[in-house]
């Protein structure tokens, strides 16, 4: 669907959800409700005419621009050519993470060691990669989704293993606010399919609590992150203590040949650690 049908489509859902109807808005518009129809259903609007809707209908023309925006079709992930430029340049790759974080570049220079036309070069080169799209007075859109994840064995998952993942677990995890689990299950695919979404649907609900705190006083706020990995896996120390099947069905059988109560009741019980797929 292209940028103009979507625009229309956003609008005259708009409409319908504060109840104004086509002949309502020709009224407030001074045109013939067939005039009206004509351009919805042709989909051929100015947009001196789509502000002109907006403020008849009162609504904000920012929420039907940004709507239409957000309901691009996005990348779930970069390509390997993008991700090699990130890691690259650990600049490029600290821009990028921000970018991801919806920071704005007033946020990254009160953070960072970097200059305005540093930060301003690096947004201009992420913008050439695709990753966002640079806008007026240094604003960005992301070109990538909401669901967006590095990819697999990816060059940025490897410098993370790298650089990142023992530099992050260095750490004592009992501050405020902090915390570190690592909780092991036996789950079918379905259930660890759940589980990956509910990550997914964290990673939102941070980035929303992070767009919400911007309105805070710099010392109201402290760098936090997030590192969550689920995966089917076993610590390799307790992978070499598993019994091999032929050893494992021979310590399962009864001594006397019969079924156990246990067996016969509740079927196996399995007891050890619960941590690989």
């Amino acid at each position: 669907m292209s940028s103009p049908d979507m625009l229309l489509d956003i609008l005259r859902a708009e409409l319908r959800a504060t109840g104004i109807t086509y002949k309502m808005l020709a009224e407030r518009i001074a045109m013939s409700e067939s005039s009206i129809k004509r351009m919805f259903g042709q989909k051929d609007m100015t947009l001196s005419r789509l502000a002109q809707i907006c403020q008849a209908a009162g609504i904000a023309l920012e929420d039907v621009l940004r709507r239409a925006a957000d309901a691009r079709p996005r990348a779930a992930t970069l390509t390997l050519l993008q991700e090699n430029a990130l890691v690259a340049n650990p600049r490029l790759l600290l821009m990028a993470i921000c970018c991801l974080g919806h920071w704005t570049l007033e946020q990254v220079l009160e953070t960072y060691r970097l200059t305005q036309a540093e930060c301003i070069g690096l947004l201009v080169e992420l913008d050439r990669l695709g990753v966002i799209e640079l806008k007026p007075l240094n604003r960005y859109t992301l070109r990538v989704s909401n669901a967006f994840r590095w990819l697999p064995d990816g060059p940025v998952q490897r410098f993370f293993g790298q650089h990142v993942i023992g530099d992050y677990f260095n750490g004592r995890f009992d501050g405020a606010g902090e915390t570190l689990m690592c909780l092991p299950a036996r789950l079918s695919l379905a259930s660890a399919a759940e589980v990956a979404e509910r990550i997914h649907q964290l990673a939102a609900d941070l980035a929303r609590l992070h767009r919400n705190d911007r309105r805070l006083a710099p010392q109201e706020r402290d760098g936090f992150t997030l590192l969550v990995g689920f995966r089917s896996w076993e610590l390799a120390a307790f992978t070499a203590l598993r019994r091999q099947p032929e050893a494992a069905s021979a310590a399962a059988a009864p001594l006397n040949g019969s079924p156990s109560s246990e067996t016969a009741s509740s079927g196996t019980t399995t007891i050890g650690p619960a941590v690989s797929g």
